[in-house]
């Protein structure tokens, strides 16, 4: 093999790090399932909440890092744009799920079914999107909005306040504002997949 095939064939640094922060998913899951275990039972262990604070606010933070990293060092890859907001997703959406609990009470806060709702709907309208505009071109370029980030940030500023049980009168704000931005993305998708499939330019369809 030689060596442009060598280099083709690797991964690069940031997308290492993306798939790094894939594979804590299932530790801060781990983690965030005993402690809310110990929550039901009603002899929660603290040790498994902060682990699964900080390994939730390490993966998170990680987010920025392989962003920076891709593009200081010119290694902007097509797996990377798909690889970086699917590991967004599946780290929103495993936390979403875990920490709505209306049948446990005593998680205080605790995130709303409103907008875990909002957060599972956007999501899986983008993917049946993107596996629409893939199916009819062949290919997909993936495009972060503002509108997005902004939901991903606030999304995950909740996540961060119920596993540092922080206090509930701000939280609910906080809740609010990452739902609206969650519905907001949400349409931006739709308007934006519709002017692109009626213009032919099905190509760069934004993952929000």
């Amino acid at each position: 093999m030689t060596a442009d095939l060598k280099k083709k064939a690797s991964l690069s640094a940031a997308n290492r790090v993306t798939i790094l922060r894939i594979l804590g998913i299932p530790f801060f899951a781990l983690l965030t399932i005993y402690y809310l275990e110990g929550v039901r039972t009603g002899i929660p262990d603290e040790r498994f909440r902060i682990g699964a604070l900080t390994l939730f606010a390490a993966i998170a933070l990680t987010d920025a890092l392989d962003g920076f990293m891709a593009r200081s060092r010119g290694e902007i890859t097509r797996l990377g744009k798909v690889l970086d907001p699917l590991a967004d997703k599946a780290l929103l959406a495993t936390s979403a799920l875990l920490l709505t609990r209306p049948s446990l009470p005593e998680l205080r806060p605790q995130l709303p079914v409103y907008l875990t709702a909002a957060l599972i709907s956007r999501d899986i309208l983008m993917l049946f999107g993107a596996a629409i505009i893939h199916h009819l071109t062949g290919s997909l370029d993936v495009r972060p909005r503002l509108v997005g980030k902004i939901s991903t940030f606030l999304i995950m500023l909740a996540i961060l306040w119920v596993l540092a049980a922080g206090p509930e009168k701000p939280f609910t704000w906080i809740c609010a504002a990452a739902t609206a931005f969650t519905v907001a993305a949400g349409l931006r998708y739709i308007a934006d997949g519709i002017r692109q499939i009626e213009h032919g330019d099905m190509r760069h369809m934004p993952l929000l």
